[in-house]
């Protein structure tokens, strides 16, 4: 089973000449980014519908190997808060079907508002959310990581539903005091809450907020090398996405994560091209599943 990783986005002119080649000129950046890491978070859905033709770019210049992690539109999980949205629903998985294979988990973020008491209405909408594709779901409730009854609640359900639970990790990102504004700002807006590296699907997804430092990322990130190995072992195949305050050098600290990450277990695949190879082409080699 491969492991995917990538970052929050793959449209940032400031990648061209670094982890990006050079003469990638911005309307190949999708193509060139695509080439170089497995996975990207697709935030733009969270605020609107692609438009068709732009879903269809996507999938002329993306790899069948590649993988878009979407978010479902704020109108659904924040507005409509779950209720009567099948037609959004519906609307959505028909914009993004000709992707086809290259769909990831798309994600159900809900806000941090939505708490234990609803979770009859979560069971009813994943209930309702088409079996053709993966599906997450991103929870920011507090009561959800306390390790009470209320998480227990909430993965026995996504358990029974095959759907996994995004974890997000922002303990490099609180480590150390802001450095700057980029920090500041982040460190406003993205959650602080405790980590659970839970699986309860086939495809877990890791939203890893890095430091601006990398070496500080690096002390984090490794704690992930073991439970990723797990997972793979355990027959599933795992996406982390990695963000950084400004999100300039996300891609190479992604890249420095894939290297810690098969130093530590050789025998992964993973959907990345490795900085020290020029050309592009996954690695390939075979995990032994016993």
């Amino acid at each position: 089973m491969p492991v995917r990783v990538g970052c929050a986005m793959w449209a940032n002119r400031d990648w061209i000449g670094r982890a990006l080649p050079a003469d990638t000129r911005p309307p190949q950046l999708l193509a060139a980014y695509s080439r170089r890491f497995g996975a990207v978070e697709g935030n733009t859905t969270f605020y609107g519908l692609p438009s068709p033709g732009s879903v269809r770019r996507w999938a002329d210049e993306a790899p069948e190997s590649f993988r878009f992690l979407f978010k479902l539109p704020r109108t659904i999980t924040h507005e409509r808060r779950l209720r009567d949205a099948g037609d959004e629903v519906a609307e959505f998985c028909r914009r993004v079907e000709p992707l086809g294979p290259r769909l990831g988990p798309t994600s159900v973020q809900l806000p941090a508002s939505f708490g234990p008491d609803q979770l009859d209405l979560l069971d009813r909408f994943l209930a309702a959310l088409p079996g053709d594709r993966p599906w997450s779901v991103e929870v920011r409730h507090p009561d959800f990581f306390a390790g009470g009854t209320s998480e227990q609640a909430l993965d026995g359900l996504l358990h029974r539903r095959g759907i996994d639970r995004v974890v997000l990790d922002s303990r490099a990102l609180f480590s150390r005091p802001a450095s700057g504004e980029a920090e500041r700002v982040a460190q406003e807006a993205k959650p602080r809450l405790p980590v659970r590296p839970t699986a309860t699907g086939p495809f877990p997804v890791v939203r890893f907020i890095g430091h601006l430092d990398p070496e500080v990322s690096a002390t984090h990130w490794a704690r992930w090398f073991p439970v990723v190995a797990r997972w793979v072992e355990q027959g599933r195949s795992p996406a982390l996405l990695l963000h950084t305050a400004d999100n300039v050098e996300a891609p190479e600290q992604a890249l420095r994560f894939v290297e810690g990450l098969l130093a530590h277990s050789p025998d992964l695949v993973t959907e990345v091209v490795p900085a020290a190879e020029p050309d592009p082409g996954p690695t390939a080699a075979t995990l032994p599943l016993s």
